[in-house]
C-alpha cells in the first residue's frame, strides 16, 4: 500500500471538496417532475345515491375518493331543509373524514318559460348556496335543460345567462362558486354553453364540463373543448374512465396542459353488484392516467 505524506492528503481532500461545492448546484438545477394537481372524486350518481353520509364517506376514504359532490335528491339527505345543528353536524363528519365535500349536484334550472318557476329555481339555488357554505362545500352545480319551440332561442340563453349572473354574485358572498352542467338536449351543444357564458360573464360563474357525447360534434373534441376552457370551474364530470367511446386521454391531457387543479368526479353509468370494487378500479385507471400523461 501507497504511503500518502499529508501535505498530498490535504490537496486532495481539498479538490475532492471543491469537486463536491462545483457538483451540487447541477443537482439542485435538475428540472423535477410536478405532480398534476388534479383530484379524483364522485359524484353520488349511481355509485352512492343509495348510502346515508357516514357510509358514504367510509367508502369514498377506502377507495381513495379523495372528494364528493351530493346530489340532492339522494339517500345522504344534506338537503337545504337541514337544521342549524344538523347542518354543523354534517360539517363535522367532513371535517373528520380524509374525505372533501366539493359541493351539492342540484336539478335546479332556468330555462322555464313560465317565470315564476324561474324565479322559485333561483331561490332554491340560493338556499343550496347557503347549505354549502354552512357545511364546508365550495359550490353548487345548476343546469340548462333545453330550449322551447315557443320562445326565441337567443332570449332562453339570455334568461339562463342571467339567472346565472344573479346566482354568481349571491354565492360569491358566501364563498360559493356556481357551476353550469354542461346539459340538456341542444344546451349540452358547446357552442351554445359558450353564448350563455358570454352572458353569464360574471367571474363566479363557471363551466362543469360533462363528457358528453356532444363533445365531439361539429368542429370535433379539441375545438370544443377551447371554446370554453377559460370558463372551467372547480369540478368535470366524467364516466368510468377506460370506457373507449370517448377521448378521456386527450382530456385528462389537456387539464393537465393547462394546470388545472380542480375536481375530476366520476359520474359513472353503470350500476356494478360491487361499487366498492369498481370505485377502488377507477382509482387504479385514473392514476395510470394520469402518469402517462
Amino acid at each position: 500500500m501507497a504511503v500518502i505524506d499529508r501535505k498530498t492528503f490535504l490537496k486532495e481532500i481539498s479538490l475532492l471538496t471543491g469537486a463536491s461545492f462545483l457538483s451540487a448546484p447541477a443537482f439542485a438545477h435538475e428540472p423535477t417532475l410536478k405532480k398534476p394537481a388534479i383530484k379524483l372524486g364522485l359524484v353520488t350518481y349511481l355509485w352512492g345515491k343509495d348510502w346515508d353520509l357516514p357510509t358514504l364517506l367510509k367508502n369514498c376514504a377506502d377507495t381513495g375518493m379523495q372528494g364528493v359532490e351530493l346530489r340532492v335528491d339522494h339517500a345522504h339527505n344534506v338537503t337545504p331543509e337541514l337544521t342549524a345543528v344538523q347542518r354543523r353536524e354534517v360539517k363535522k363528519r367532513f371535517a373528520d373524514s380524509p374525505v372533501q365535500l366539493v359541493g351539492f349536484g342540484t336539478n335546479q334550472q332556468f330555462d322555464f318559460v313560465d317565470q315564476e318557476r324561474v324565479r322559485a329555481s333561483i331561490e332554491r339555488a340560493k338556499a343550496f348556496v347557503r347549505l354549502s357554505a354552512d357545511v364546508g362545500g365550495s359550490g353548487v352545480k345548476v343546469k340548462p335543460n333545453g330550449l322551447h319551440k315557443e320562445v326565441p332561442v337567443e332570449k332562453t340563453l339570455t334568461q339562463i345567462g342571467e339567472s346565472l349572473n344573479e346566482l354568481a354574485r349571491y354565492g360569491a358572498e358566501f364563498g360559493q362558486q356556481i357551476r353550469l352542467e354542461v346539459h340538456g338536449e341542444e344546451t349540452q351543444e358547446l357552442p351554445i354553453t359558450k353564448r350563455i357564458m358570454d352572458i353569464a360573464s360574471h367571474p363566479n360563474a363557471a363551466i362543469c364540463w360533462n363528457c358528453n357525447p356532444q363533445d365531439l360534434n361539429g368542429k370535433g373534441f379539441a375545438y370544443n373543448f377551447n371554446l370554453v376552457k377559460d370558463r372551467f370551474g372547480a369540478t368535470c364530470h366524467v364516466r368510468e374512465l377506460d370506457r373507449t367511446d370517448y377521448p378521456y386521454t386527450e382530456l385528462l391531457t389537456n387539464l393537465v396542459n393547462m394546470k388545472y387543479d380542480g375536481w375530476v368526479l366520476l359520474e359513472c353509468h353503470t350500476n356494478p353488484a360491487d361499487k366498492i370494487a369498481s370505485m377502488k378500479a377507477q382509482r387504479a385507471v385514473f392514476d395510470r392516467m394520469i402518469s402517462k400523461v
